[in-house]
């Protein structure tokens, strides 16, 4: 096919917050400039059809939901006997899966399996699935995801006179606690909600009625007044309805798989969130000061303003959402072209069975993929109280060299406050290579007095437990990695990256697994801002060169003569920080059958 058309496949306009969501990511992606993105709101598999023969798309992408799209899952078996399917639509699908958790997308595949429809088999439908979830590790390989679809606003509401809360949803609980929260900390406040009828699950409005009523019995006291609508608002209307409030609440002590909509919405107008714990609002829950209602009274999140979610709203723009929808659409074409899916080999009169094929070596390139992630150190909490003496300078011969026994003898106390703040991930670490993150740690955070409020990126940071320890020392680090979000490649093409502008970048032990080292090191050198420093440990092996034995998840083993002349090269405008000593006769590193060391390497971008 010749064209660069999507299928942005729909269910037919209606009150529901799946279909909102469509939109609102639609509005998003419309606008590129690579992809011709074409929404299709379809009722069934013929409507289905006529979108695909009138645009010929290269892909489909499906905001699927099983109550919203039923006749998804009973006709996307291509490979199966059933007449009137996809089967004659020859490209890939793409499924957004909403009910997303980290369980169902580590076990997503691909292919048709189930006949049978079951909730638990929505990650088993589709080619491809996206998770709408920012805070999904990329395990698997049929797996993408983005951030959430904030739309561009301007409040033009001044702040009102009176303290006005307000929050919006379907019929859910937790506007009954919002009422008691409030009422325990003001006694003069205006309430505003709006609890419109659900096309799926509240069609006649019975549940958002009784949950008005409820509300309306809990006032009392008489400075607070409460207005409860059932309209349904378009985005417009909402967004205004938000823009208008002191402070938008959303409080739930149960929820779905999914993240919750009703952020998007909040976080376009400029004003205080508050939630509860609710897995829900998973994806801000980490939010610095807490807006959790259990850890913070509504005065003291009022009053931390907006700066809690400012991370949020310049992460999660209609420009990088789109970016992150056009990148997922090349790595699926760049997949599909390459892959060695073997089709359907027998089909048994009456029984559906699948025969697929996959090439092990599918996902060599993700080299993350496989790895469990530990959350146990919970990295992501700031620990302000700890401290840090760095090496003393002139105990370290220098920057560029070998990190062996002798050098680990020497940052024995970076180790040490390493197992302090993040015991558990360096528990399940090779003692041997801790040396690596304690040197990375120790030099980075020496650095930190150079800058004044340094812009810091991690590039790798799964499990780097350096960058852990700097974190939570209250340090802020931008993180990339391919089981978070992108990789350094991917990054540097973002909309919102301004070239030449992080103080500090650091990376433990990853180039030597990228397979292009060349645009790494590039990377790397049109990120830093004049007179910053790029830090960075791998693996290293003098003499080595391609075809001699290295670990499977390797590359490259390194020598000195690639990082003296061959990195540097790709790096324009920087300098080692000293004179470098690789020279490495008796590597003491032992992985497998494999034999090398570790190697540190600093430079410095000139002004």
């Amino acid at each position: 096919m010749n064209n660069n058309n999507v299928l942005f496949v729909t269910h037919k306009k209606c009150q529901c917050g799946v279909y909102e969501f469509g939109e609102n990511v639609f509005d998003a992606i419309k606008l590129s400039k690579k992809y011709n993105f074409i929404k299709a709101e379809c009722s069934d598999i013929n409507d289905l059809k006529e979108h695909f023969a009138k645009e010929r798309p290269i892909a489909i992408i499906y905001n699927y939901m099983p109550a919203t799209m039923p006749w998804v899952a009973s006709t996307i078996f291509r490979y199966g006997i059933i007449k009137n399917n996809i089967a004659d639509i020859p490209v890939p699908q793409i499924g957004i899966i909403h009910s997303i958790m980290q369980n169902i997308a580590d076990s997503a595949k691909q292919g048709r399996k189930y006949t049978i429809y079951h909730p638990e088999f929505a990650n088993r439908l589709f080619d491809f699935y996206i998770a709408p979830d920012p805070t999904i590790l990329l395990k698997n390989s049929y797996m993408f995801k983005h951030g959430r679809p904030i739309q561009k606003y301007t409040n033009k509401f001044s702040i009102p006179d009176k303290f006005t809360i307000g929050s919006f949803g379907f019929a859910k609980n937790g506007y009954e606690d919002l009422i008691e929260l409030v009422q325990s900390e003001f006694d003069e406040s205006e309430i505003r909600i709006n609890i419109p009828f659900a096309k799926f699950g509240d069609i006649d409005g019975k549940e958002a009625r009784n949950i008005a009523s409820n509300c309306r019995k809990l006032l009392r006291k008489p400075g607070i007044t409460l207005s409860i609508s059932h309209d349904y608002l378009d985005k417009d209307a909402l967004i205004d309805f938000l823009a208008q409030n002191t402070i938008n609440i959303f409080l739930r002590d149960q929820g779905g798989r999914g993240i919750s909509s009703v952020i998007d919405y909040a976080l376009a107008v400029d004003r205080p969130i508050a939630i509860s714990n609710c897995q829900m609002f998973r994806h801000i829950l980490g939010s610095e000061p807490s807006i959790s209602v259990t850890d913070n009274t509504l005065k003291q999140i009022i009053a931390n303003g907006t700066t809690p979610l400012i991370k949020y709203t310049k992460e999660w723009t209609p420009e990088n959402l789109c970016w992150e929808y056009e990148r997922i659409i090349d790595a699926i074409l760049k997949r599909e072209k390459t892959s060695k899916l073997r089709k359907i080999k027998h089909v048994l009169k009456g029984i559906l069975k699948l025969f697929i094929n996959l090439d092990d070596n599918l996902n060599k390139n993700n080299w993350l993929s496989t790895t469990e992630y530990l959350y146990e150190d919970n990295y992501t909490k700031t620990l302000n109280s700890a401290r840090y003496e760095p090496i003393a300078i002139e105990t370290i011969n220098n920057f560029n060299g070998i990190l062996d026994n002798k050098t680990r003898e020497l940052y024995k106390p970076a180790v040490q406050h390493l197992f302090e703040l993040v015991p558990k991930t360096m528990a399940k670490k090779i003692p041997e290579a801790n040396v690596q993150q304690a040197f990375v740690f120790d030099t980075v955070y020496r650095h930190l007095k150079e800058y004044r409020n340094p812009k810091i990126l991690s590039v790798g940071s799964y499990q780097d437990t350096a960058c852990m320890a700097l974190i939570k020392m209250g340090i802020v680090v931008e993180e990339i990695d391919p089981m978070f979000n992108y990789t350094l490649q991917e990054f540097v093409t973002k909309p919102d990256i301004i070239k030449g502008n992080y103080d500090i970048i650091f990376s433990t032990s990853v180039i030597e697994h990228d397979p292009d080292d060349k645009s790494f090191a590039e990377c790397i050198s049109e990120l830093l801002a004049p007179n910053g420093i790029f830090v960075m440990t791998c693996d290293y092996k003098d003499g080595w060169k391609q075809g001699d034995p290295k670990p499977r998840v390797c590359a490259r083993l390194y020598t000195k003569v690639d990082l003296e002349y061959r990195l540097l090269s790709y790096m324009k405008n920087c300098k080692l920080i000293d004179e470098p000593n690789w020279e490495c006769p008796d590597p003491d590193f032992v992985f497998g059958n494999y034999k090398y060391s570790f190697a540190s390497f600093v430079v410095k971008k000139e002004r």
